[in-house]
This record gives C-alpha cells, structure tokens and sequence, in this order.
C-alpha cells in the first residue's frame, strides 16, 4: 500500500506492542525500580542512562536525548523508515496492515525509486570496466593514487559522455522515466529529458541502511561545476545525508571518533589508508541533522578543514550549528590544515600515524569558539575584553544548561577579568521564545502542562473537569495541550508513546524531546505534580478570563454589552474581590 497508514491503526499497534520486550531483544536491559536501563545504544557510555518505561511505553537517554514509541526505536536503532518499522511491529503483532480505501494517499511508494537508483549504481559501475571512454575515469582515479579495491568498495561507477545515456538505456518505459525523473537522474527542460550526469565519475550516496538514494558525479576535464550531486528528491535530502557514513559504520563495529571533511575524494583516500571513520557533507554546511547523527554515532567528533580563510569560515557555521548541542558529553574538535594540504594529501605524505597524530591537536570546541572571538577584539583593552564578553553571551545562551555552559561562563569571566556572578554568562536572561522551554527551566503554564501530561497521562483526569475559557488563549501550545486531554477524556489509558507519536507531526522533534525530558520536571515531587498541573491549567484559565474582561472592558460604551457580557463583568469584579480571579 502506498498511502498512509491510518492513525487509528498505529494506535492499535502501539497498544498492543511491548516495548520493553522490543527493546531488549536488541539491547539487554535491567530491572531499575518501574523502569529498565541500558548502555544507550545510539551514543558510547560507561554508565546507563537510556530508561525504558513499561508504563509509558517509551524511552529515553538522558545522555543524548534519544526518546520515542516503539516505532521510533525500530527507525533509530534499524534504520528503517516510518512504513517498513510498521510493518514489522504489525508483524509481530499478528495484525493486517489496511488495505482498503481508508488509507489516504500522500504519495508514491518510495521503494521503487530505491530500487531503479540500485539498479542505475551498477550500470554506472558496470560502465567504469566496459565504456570505450571509461579508461579516462580509471586514470583519473589512478592519478589520485585510488585502488580498484577501495574503489569498488565505495561502488564507484562512469557516467558516460552524451545526453541520453540513462535515457536509452533505461527510459523507454514511460513508468521508469517518470522514476529517472522523480530520483533527479534525468532533466526535463522545454519539453525533452536528458541525463543530468554526463562524462563524470560516479559516486553512489547510501543512506544508513545500505540503499542509495543519490549520486554525486565528478567531471572529466575543465567542465562545470566540477562536483555535481542529485537535486532534492522524495529519498534524498542532503541536509540529512552523509557520504561515508553507511560505510563508516560497516567498517567499525563500535566507532569511537568520526572526521567530517569536506569531499567524497577526502572519504576514500583516507578509508584506503585505514582511516574508516571520516564522513563528509554533500556539498552544504552542517546542518543540525548532521550533527545529531554524528554525535548519537561516535563519543568524539572532530571537524577537518583547510586553514584557509573559507574553511575557518565553514568552521565556525559548524561550531555554531553544534551549540545547541553541545553538552560536553561528547569531545567536538576543530583541525586546520596547513596552507596546500588536504586530507587526502596529508595522508598520503604522513601515513595513518601522521594523520592520526594531527588529529590529536584539533582545537577542542571551547578553544576555537573563544580563539575565533579574540580575533576580532584587542583582549588587551578593557574595550576589547568587554566587546569580547558581548559577543560571548547570545553564543553562550545556545549551549544546553548544564555544566559544559557553566565551564564556558568561567572560561569567558576568566578571559574577560571579571567575576563569574557579575559576568552572568549562559544564563539566557531575557530570552524568550514560543516553543517549549530548556530542562532546568521553569516552563509558561500551557508547556508545563503539556510536559506533565506526556510524562504523567494518568494526571490528566484531575484537569477534565476544570473550566476551560483558557482554549481561546492565541498562544502557542493551547491547541496541543486541548488535543492531548481531548485524548485522554476519550481514552484514560493512553501511554505516553502514544500521546508522543500523536504529537509527532505537529512538534518539532526537538520541542517532544524537551517536553520528554524527566530533567525538565526534575524540581517537581511526584506527589506534588498533579497540584502543579491543576495550578498551569487554572493560570491559563485566570490569563483567559482577564483578557475577556479587558476586552469587554475597554468597549467604547457600555450599551454595546449584551445582558451575558454584562454579567460576565460583574462576575468577574465578584471573583476579583474574593481573591479568586
């Protein structure tokens, strides 16, 4: 089928899955009071701290904020997409996927493009030995001082020179050319289609699973661009994707550092060389995709750039975009090459050792951030050092609370001469923002509601009742915090993986994480929490009631009240003298 599953259907198999059982079938676990634990299997740990709730029926790392249903760990841990992590759960379950007109359609089945992308990997490799034109792309390689055995275990492939080689060879079928053009392998331009890789060496893109899901293709000659990759598609999104990484993981079977640099030539010099952990970016910044995969694959990451003033420049988008993440659990370094070097150069000229020992003075993340500021201020002024505080601080607030921010802030005092508690560094002071609070800080009343009733759904039948004037409030949350006791009310039994998955769609996954995180209701009791919920609710009902009562207030006459408005002022003055509004 290739439309949606139903969400009704989804329901039912999370009511009936065991996560706990799912879980340690793959990851042994052990009894911790309710809960089990485990070493986190998406981050390197010493101590546990990935709990798994029978009650709740969801998990969640406390080290790398991994959290989820049961179909969330299937698509984490399996790296399987949202259908196939269904079906298996569906499967194990003894339950029948819809098959009928239910099901709304939002798309084609992916699964044939991932298929005609395999297909068209091995033409281009079957190319690379057999073209006439193919030897120009085997000396090519050979110059770069590639093996043919490095080379076809990266699946390097020829595309041969000419406009309708795909076309010929695969297009003649209408249903297949639309695939070729729907996988961005063929261009349609003013009526006619044509290859959109041309005489370049081919290299196939793998997602975490093994499939491909795009090419990157290096011109042969003086052509342009000189790297060509896949345009966005419907199984490719490079700002998720990184070359190398499938390959990195089938490498090494626990990796303890991955090396982001900058090209596919970089990846695979360094692989030959026994250096099976470097992962590269498809020609785009990191994203904060990249590094939330990064860092849940390896406990240290380092960042290789040339030491030119564009790759200090991509440095720092990079350390920028590993802020919000950086909780100093994981080691996040930054090396610069030399002027004319890059890692395939380095390598070859100073062997695996020699790289290995570069690798060993990267910049740790705290080093660079604070080297990259000092540059622009004179730290020998009292101007300087307090321009250098001001740029600090909003850098700063990005990092999570915890103790890597609170070693940040008395690095920045230190730097500066001042005192740590006159500094103020990373406390976010001042800022605000409509989405869900950080953990270690008290959330506005509808996100803590919120987060009490992912955690805790059981609270919520002490809300049903309440008035409920506070779902004309125009702010973010309400509506979420009305689905998820609308929830409830129809089914007190609801989990919070279920109430999670129902979010799932419509929040950020960063958002769910923080709601999730037991930290954030860390100064809670659990005796106290469902006074905690009642008090958010009946808050958002007082802040509901007054702006009614401003607006019926500051009507320009008093006749143009009707007789409920009337009384819904005089109540409200009633409530007001008594102390309950």
């Amino acid at each position: 089928m290739a439309g949606r599953i139903p969400a009704d259907f989804i329901d039912a198999l999370l009511t009936r899955v065991d996560i706990v059982h799912l879980i340690n079938s793959r990851v042994p676990l052990r009894k911790a009071g309710r809960e089990y634990q485990a070493c986190c299997p998406f981050h390197d740990e010493k101590t546990p701290s990935f709990t798994v709730s029978p009650q709740k029926q969801f998990y969640h790392c406390f080290g790398c904020g991994a959290h989820g249903s049961a179909i969330g760990f299937l698509m984490e841990y399996e790296r399987q997409d949202f259908r196939e992590a269904v079906e298996e759960l569906a499967q194990q379950a003894g339950m029948q996927l819809p098959t009928d007109g239910e099901a709304i359609h939002t798309g084609p089945d992916p699964r044939p493009l991932y298929d005609l992308l395999d297909q068209v990997a091995a033409l281009y490799r079957r190319q690379l030995r057999q073209h006439p034109q193919a030897p120009r792309a085997v000396d090519y390689l050979k110059e770069r001082g590639l093996t043919g055995e490095i080379a076809a275990g990266f699946g390097l492939g020829f595309a041969p020179p000419g406009w309708d080689f795909l076309l010929g060879t695969l297009g003649a079928d209408a249903q297949v050319r639309e695939r070729l053009l729907r996988s961005g392998l063929l261009i349609e331009q003013d009526g006619r289609c044509y290859d959109r890789f041309r005489d370049r060496i081919m290299f196939p893109i793998r997602d975490r699973r093994g499939r491909v899901i795009g090419f990157g293709g290096r011109v042969l000659g003086e052509g342009q661009p000189k790297y060509l990759n896949s345009p966005e598609t419907p199984v490719f999104h490079k700002g998720r994707e990184l070359y190398g990484f499938y390959e990195a993981r089938q490498a090494n079977r626990t990796l303890e550092r991955l090396l982001v640099v900058e090209g596919y030539l970089d990846v695979i010099a360094l692989a030959q060389f026994g250096i099976t952990y470097a992962v590269a970016t498809l020609g785009t910044a990191t994203s904060a995709e990249h590094l939330r995969q990064l860092l849940r694959g390896a406990p240290e990451l380092v960042f290789c750039f040339d030491g030119d003033r564009a790759g200090r420049d991509a440095a720092w988008k990079a350390l920028e975009t590993a802020l919000p993440l950086a909780t100093g659990r994981q080691q996040i370094g930054f090396l610069f090459l030399p002027e004319g070097e890059d890692p395939d150069t380095l390598i070859r000229r100073a062997g695996r050792d020699g790289f290995e020992q570069h690798l060993r003075t990267a910049a740790p993340l705290s080093d660079a951030l604070f080297d990259r500021l000092a540059e622009q201020v004179d730290m020998s002024s009292l101007d300087g050092r307090a321009r250098l505080a001001t740029l600090a601080k909003p850098l700063l607030d990005k990092v999570p609370p915890g103790v890597f921010r609170d070693m940040l802030g008395k690095r920045l005092a230190d730097l500066v001469g001042v005192a740590r508690n006159r500094l103020d560094a990373g406390a976010g002071a001042g800022r605000k923002g409509a989405g869900p609070p950080t953990p270690h800080k008290r959330p506005p009343p509808e996100w803590l509601a919120i987060a009490l009733i992912l955690q805790e759904p059981r609270l919520a039948t002490q809300a049903l009742g309440l008035d409920d004037k506070w779902k004309a409030l125009d702010k973010p949350g309400i509506r979420h915090l009305s689905e998820l006791l609308a929830r409830i009310a129809a089914e007190p039994e609801v989990t919070t993986g279920r109430l999670v998955h129902h979010l799932a769609d419509d929040l950020d996954e960063r958002y769910l994480a923080r709601l999730t995180d037991p930290a954030l209701l860390a100064g809670i009791p659990e005796d106290g929490r469902e006074a905690e919920l009642l008090g958010a609710i009946g808050a958002l009902d007082k802040e509901a009631r007054d702006a009614e009562f401003e607006t019926l207030y500051n009507r320009p006459s008093p006749s143009e009240l009707d007789d409920k408005e009337k009384q819904g002022l005089r109540d409200y003055r009633t409530d007001t003298r008594h102390g309950k509004a």
